[in-house]
């Protein structure tokens, strides 16, 4: 039970690392290009480029395990959620400008949110490795 307690622990760590290379290259990327080019535009740039650093780490470092699904299955899955999550973090950035918080304060707040989701459902769909066959006890 402790050893499983460690692993989880672990991979949690691997997680929040590999989070946050993708927080903070989107972070700079959005933070920075608003104004310049649009909310719009520079959340599709910054989360464009912290995606493919994410997708990298999470699939061979943090959930080696879905190494065995074939990639084309962990992509699509990685996909649809990540265009599930780019609306919500678009909605969640406009709401909080309505009401007067910026860009950069936003981030955070959002990173907050999606810190807890998106490892619930990558460690349980996305990046999800292949169920292992049970070894069926034989006693003599």
């Amino acid at each position: 039970m402790i050893k499983i307690h460690k692993k989880l622990l672990i991979q949690f760590a691997e997680y929040m690392v590999a989070g946050g290379a993708y927080f903070w290259s989107g972070y700079f990327i959005i933070v920075f290009l608003t104004p310049v080019i649009g909310l719009w535009w520079a959340n599709i740039l910054g989360n464009g480029v912290g995606v493919s650093v994410n997708f990298v780490l999470e699939r061979y470092w943090v959930f080696p395990g879905s190494k065995k699904r074939h990639l084309t299955d962990v992509s699509s899955r990685y996909i649809i959620f990540t265009a599930c999550n780019f609306i919500i973090n678009y909605f969640i950035l406009r709401g909080l400008q309505n009401i007067g918080i910026p860009v950069a304060i936003g981030q955070f707040i959002a990173a907050g949110f999606f810190t807890f989701w998106n490892y619930i459902w990558y460690r349980n769909w996305v990046f999800k490795g292949k169920p292992q066959a049970r070894r069926i006890r034989h006693h003599a």
